[in-house]
């Protein structure tokens, strides 16, 4: 879908940099492959819900079939959909979240900022250099333009009065 392109190639540009962040730090870094502690049912932009949904359809039907049924039955604060066996049904087209937890980043909130990262992470470490951590501002704000652009352009009429979608809902599309 040609209206997914610039959140495609936000995706590119978050990939490298937290690519870049683990392998600099991979003595550091705990996740794995089965380490699912942080896949829980998320909500999504507009933008990441329609990606993620173009994505489920590469998978088999059988397989697509599980998915939607766990889907239906999600709570808000239960396991993420696509977690099997503790891993991601579609990992390669995982959310930007999902691409940065566990990682150091950077959190303004009204008293300030903070440092968060997956407790399992960074045991050891001193300290961080600066380009080690993710800030999540200007991140949340590169994704909010890129999801404003797409509902404009591309899905104004389809996702009415629809801010946010669950992981779920995506999947449902």
């Amino acid at each position: 879908m040609e209206g997914l392109n610039n959140y495609r190639t936000l995706l590119a540009k978050i990939d490298e940099m937290t690519t870049g962040i683990s392998a600099a730090h991979a003595a550091d870094i705990a996740c794995r492959k089965g380490c699912d502690r942080c896949c829980r049912h998320l909500s999504l932009f507009p933008v990441e819900g329609v990606a993620l949904a173009v994505a489920f359809r590469s998978l088999s039907a059988d397989r697509a079939l599980f998915i939607r049924a766990k889907a239906r039955s999600a709570t808000a604060d239960g396991p993420c959909p696509l977690l099997e066996n503790g891993e991601c049904a579609l990992y390669a087209h995982r959310p930007i979240i999902c691409r940065t937890h566990g990682l150091p980043v950077l959190v303004t909130e009204e008293g300030g900022q903070r440092l968060d990262f997956c407790p399992l992470n960074f045991t050891n470490a001193e300290s961080l250099s600066g380009d080690a951590v993710v800030d999540l501002e200007k991140l949340n704000t590169l994704l909010a333009a890129v999801n404003k652009l797409f509902v404009t352009e591309c899905w104004e009429r389809k996702i009415v009065g629809k801010e946010r979608l669950s992981l779920a809902e995506a999947l449902l599309l």
